[in-house]
């Protein structure tokens, strides 16, 4: 029963962050299209809540119940797919981490223009074109994770 729990805790988990990442990215790309500082700042703001209440809980649930699922199955964490699974995972921490604080600023940036009844500033398209192309790294790494902990493919244990 606890197999379970820990699988069912560690699939919740990549489906949150699949899910809020697809949903946050969307969100954004949608608002910025709009041009409007107004309509930018408030989905920024909505964003950033949801980075930290969803994305960050997963983040950190993720590897408590992954090495747990390993143990509970007897899989050394220097199984080969379970290795290049944690380098990825660096791969996307490396990504999010500056996501999350583009997100903020291009958030204060909008409400600042948005104060002051005037338009984006450069600095802002600037951090949005930054913060979309760091979201497709981080994706691809997502779905590479996904994808090993699917197939488990045969990769030489380290060490």
């Amino acid at each position: 029963m606890g197999y379970f729990i820990l699988k069912f805790l560690h699939l919740i988990g990549a489906v949150v962050l699949i899910g809020t990442g697809a949903g946050i990215a969307f969100f954004m790309v949608m608002a910025h299209r709009t041009g409007n500082a107004t309509k930018i700042a408030g989905v920024a703001r909505i964003v950033v809540t949801a980075d930290f209440l969803f994305t960050a809980s997963a983040v950190v649930v993720q590897p408590i119940t992954g090495v747990l699922l390993a143990r509970e199955v007897g899989y050394p964490l220097t199984e080969g797919w379970i290795v290049l699974s944690i380098l990825l995972y660096l791969v996307i921490g490396a990504f999010w981490l500056p996501v999350v604080y583009m997100q903020m600023r291009m958030r204060d940036l909008a409400e600042a223009a948005e104060a002051a009844g005037a338009p984006l500033p450069r600095a802002y398209h600037r951090l949005f074109w930054t913060w979309f192309a760091f979201g497709f790294p981080a994706f691809g790494a997502i779905l590479g994770i996904l994808w090993l902990m699917i197939v488990r493919p045969d990769i030489p244990p380290l060490g």
